[in-house]
């Protein structure tokens, strides 16, 4: 079984595919009925943790790749 595969999207969400839970800061769990959700990055969603497109129009920018140091 392989884990799951996050994609940060070039100014877009976190792409989550594969299996995975998905738990609070508490450990409770987040119910997900897909096998790929996308989970907002630039905190303006109304349906947080998840992506609602809020980005595009704040103009919310944030590159794919890592950063370095």
């Amino acid at each position: 079984m392989t884990g799951a595969r996050i994609t940060p999207y070039r100014d877009g969400p976190l792409l989550v595919r594969g299996p995975f839970t998905l738990t609070d800061q508490d450990g409770n769990d987040i119910a997900v009925h897909q096998q790929t959700i996308a989970l907002c990055r630039c905190g303006r969603s109304a349906r947080k943790p998840f992506c609602d497109g809020t980005h595009k129009a704040t103009g919310w920018r944030a590159d794919s790749g890592a950063q370095e140091r």
